[in-house]
């Protein structure tokens, strides 16, 4: 029996009753049609190996390699996420899509939990369907047959804080273009597909308008009505859609506070498309 307990009006469910190790076709359809629903979906007390995550994530179809972070020895494709003790920065703070700056922005991402602070470090997330959905219609019209540039920012946005993530040796900064109104593929959705963290202009405008624009819409993207807020226990995995959701890190455990906490996560990406 799958119990589904919603997390906000807006996206994000915990579900219970399912069992992530059986990655067959049948069981695989029931998560992924509980992720198009949601956008966001978690589950707590799942023990997997790593071989299980692994086995887990791909069934969502051909996994990445950061392009900046290299992965753990002998999974290359996990990225291990660590928050030292006495570092005052997460990785991931800030509202964003994963890699949108790539050709083919993430699909997916399956993120466990290895070790949570005790309080703090709470994982947002908004949904930027309903954010499509509510702007305004002189908004909509202005901008849905534009295009925005998306920038990786260089390997020194992603290392330079984090003394426990090591470079796969790439530091270069590099851009791609993609729709500011994407559409699902597998639902047809219409998808507000800008961040604030890696879009840098809209193409074709003036700076000054480029800009109001993108800060009106990461403004409008954060309304607290578009988002739900998890808190970490070990042991929890979170699977989101990134075409349809951004998320932000909340680094609310620093050290001048008396919370200076270790947070250890894996996380393994999934390949998407094309923007369309």
């Amino acid at each position: 029996m799958i119990d589904v307990k919603l997390l906000s009006g807006a996206l994000g469910a915990e579900i219970n009753g399912i069992n992530l190790t059986d990655v067959s076709d049948e069981n695989f359809k029931k998560i992924n049609d509980l992720l198009l629903e949601h956008k966001v979906i978690f589950f707590r007390d799942q023990p997997l190996t790593t071989e299980q995550h692994i086995a887990l994530a791909a069934k969502f179809g051909p996994l990445e390699t950061h392009a900046y972070v290299k992965g753990r020895s002998e999974f290359p494709e996990i990225v291990r996420i660590i928050k030292k003790p006495d570092e005052k920065t997460q990785w991931g703070e800030g509202w964003h899509s994963d890699v949108s700056y790539n050709k083919k922005p993430t699909k997916a991402v399956v993120l466990k939990s290895i070790k949570i602070p005790p309080v703090g470090g709470d994982t947002v997330f908004s949904n930027m369907e309903l954010a499509w959905e509510t702007l305004d219609d002189d908004m909509k019209n202005k901008i849905k047959d534009k295009k925005a540039v998306h920038s990786s920012r260089g390997g020194g946005f992603f290392l330079d804080k984090y003394k426990a993530m090591e470079s796969n040796g790439n530091m270069d900064e590099y851009s791609n273009t993609h729709p500011i109104l994407r559409t699902h593929p597998e639902t047809g959705k219409k998808i507000l597909f800008v961040n604030w963290t890696y879009t840098k202009e809209i193409v074709g405008m003036d700076k000054k308008e480029s800009d109001e624009i993108l800060n009106y819409l990461f403004e409008h993207q954060a309304r607290l009505d578009l988002t739900c807020r998890f808190k970490w226990t070990e042991n929890a995995i979170a699977i989101w859609d990134n075409r349809s959701v951004q998320h932000y890190a909340i680094a609310d455990f620093y050290p001048n506070k008396g919370l200076g906490f270790e947070r250890v996560m894996d996380r393994i990406a999934v390949e998407g498309d094309n923007p369309q």
